[in-house]
């Protein structure tokens, strides 16, 4: 089950919403959330489900035992036990096949690759539970006693599956005792429906549109059409190609940026306020700027658990740009099972190198649409090698970008293609920057002043968020194309 479905949107949101307001205090409010996030995971995981509740349980034990031996061996030993189990646990279910497929392809064992299925969610509900454990070892977040609270706050529906990443110590306080009020509501309802539209009108329609300038996600992982997949890039007129991945970079944002939207607007309506996940990144200047605005979950735990602990930059360049290496890297593998992810991981490395050495300094001097335009330039290409697992395929869309596969700079379909979606694709651009905010920022700082501009804002309020559900439902009926692609990481 997505979002932005209509069995959720119409029976398992309001649903659960009706049950959690009746209920009478926090204690039965969480059994709610508890029981509906379970059902949740459960319609697209029945098994792995107890995978969920069985590294909730492992974690919440070792939280345990460390708060119980505090400055101990034997804590330390707990810590470790938890990074053994919550490390080794996603490593066999999103790493073993491609362990094994590439030690057969180097060694020749094992003989046989098994093929793991990879359970929803499982990248973010690891990193969550591994951050509750070491904040407990650090101290930072008192020990849970009930497991009930460990395993709402790891499988809460509003972000089990597709994050943001949630750290416990964020919100230990609204599990225990939260409250909302009308005005609240109204608030979640609003991100709700603002991220509801962003998904169904946009990221969804750019998603298509990529599809049939490039190829599908499905049709392009399908090995046994390698070669004839590779014959279709390479015909594809340079325009097309261009064209293409255009949509996919606004579809990657507009899609992840869209279930954040949803994910807290969830959570404001009862109660619970998550940290924001995206800051309009493409509005960047250099690649430092664009990663502190992108999945800013992700890289504030890789900056906390990972680069800082390893020594970030204290220990001179050198150790700083070895650490940046193991984040990146890390990075990139966090993203899936494959090499093109390692080497996006690294792609991005590099540029944040070459800021670091001298670059950033360089871009402060010019002005700033040159910074913007080579921000863009290299998130662009960055995405290629992101949304090809097979190299070649990457490659060869590459090439052809600029001619080099000998084809033709444009054709009929991909110039009509241009011309039919001119206006949409301008749209999808302003979707991904912060006009709209600021004139909703405008008009709320006119209605302090006029009572005009406070009845225009009163109506919107009301109106907007109905006229966007109408409108995405719209969207959704009879619409088979509804992916978010971070469902796969």
């Amino acid at each position: 089950m997505v979002f932005s479905n209509l069995l959720f949107i119409y029976i398992f949101l309001p649903l659960n919403l009706a049950c959690y307001f009746l209920a009478k205090d926090i204690k039965i409010k969480n059994a709610v959330l508890l029981i509906f996030s379970l059902i949740f995971y459960t319609w697209g995981e029945p098994v792995y489900v107890l995978l969920l509740i069985g590294m909730c349980l492992a974690d919440w034990f070792f939280a345990k035992q460390i708060e119980k031996h505090r400055g101990t061996g034997k804590a330390k030993a707990a810590m470790l036990a938890a990074a053994v189990v919550s490390i080794g646990l996603i490593g066999v279910f999103k790493y073993g096949t491609f362990v094994c497929a590439n030690l057969n392809s180097a060694f020749g064992f094992p003989e046989s690759i098994p093929n793991i299925a990879l359970p929803i969610g499982i990248s973010f509900y690891t990193f969550q539970l591994l951050s509750y454990v070491v904040d407990v070892y650090r101290g930072d977040v008192q020990a849970q006693d009930k497991f009930t609270r460990v395993l709402l706050y790891a499988s809460l529906f509003h972000q089990c599956i597709a994050g943001p990443i949630v750290r416990y110590k964020d919100v230990s306080e609204e599990i225990a005792c939260r409250s909302t009020d009308v005005v609240e509501t109204g608030k979640g309802i609003n991100r709700f429906t603002v991220g509801l539209a962003k998904k169904v009108l946009f990221a969804n329609v750019c998603g298509s549109l990529c599809d049939g300038l490039l190829l599908s996600d499905a049709t392009a992982n399908d090995a046994s059409l390698f070669a004839e997949n590779m014959e279709v890039l390479a015909s594809r007129p340079a325009l097309a190609l261009w064209l293409g991945m255009l949509f996919y970079m606004l579809q990657i944002y507009l899609d992840f940026s869209a279930y954040s939207d949803m994910a807290i607007g969830m959570g404001q309506m009862i109660g619970f306020h998550y940290k924001e996940n995206f800051d309009y990144p493409y509005m960047s200047k250099t690649v430092s700027e664009f990663w502190r605005r992108w999945h800013m979950s992700l890289g504030s735990f890789f900056r906390d658990y990972v680069y800082i602990p390893l020594g970030g930059n204290r220990k001179g360049k050198a150790r700083m740009f070895l650490n940046m290496f193991v984040v990146w890297a890390l990075t990139g593998l966090w993203h899936g099972a494959s090499w093109n992810f390692v080497l996006w991981g690294l792609y991005f490395f590099v540029f944040l190198v070459i800021e670091r050495l001298f670059l950033a300094k360089l871009l402060e001097k010019l002005p700033s649409v040159f910074s913007r335009i080579y921000l863009l330039m290299v998130v662009f290409f960055g995405w290629v090698i992101f949304k090809f697992q097979s190299l070649p395929m990457c490659f060869t869309v590459l090439k052809g970008m600029f001619g080099l596969n000998g084809n033709s700079f444009t054709n009929f379909e991909a110039t009509a293609m241009l011309q039919n979606n001119i206006f949409f694709l301008i749209v999808a651009v302003i979707a991904c920057t912060p006009l709209v905010r600021r004139m909703g920022e405008i008009l709320s700082k006119n209605a302090d002043n006029e009572i005009r501009f406070a009845n225009i804002q009163g109506v919107l309020q009301i109106i907007l968020p109905i006229i966007l559900l109408l409108v995405s439902t719209l969207g959704l009926v009879g619409d088979s194309y509804n992916p978010f692609l971070y469902f796969q990481f």
